[in-house]
């Protein structure tokens, strides 16, 4: 929490949440790509 606050004073508060939600929603984007990737599976095989 303390590195958190010396990157908001450095970098300012913009650019901390951008840089938070980005990694946040990666993990999430992987899951959706992978689930995406299982789909086209499963469709080319009942095609």
């Amino acid at each position: 929490m303390e590195q958190l606050l010396t990157y908001t004073a450095n970098y300012g508060f913009p650019m901390v949440v951008c840089a938070y939600l980005l990694v946040r929603i990666e993990g999430k984007l992987d899951q959706l790509s992978s689930s995406i990737n299982d789909l086209t599976k499963v469709i080319t095989a009942k095609l």
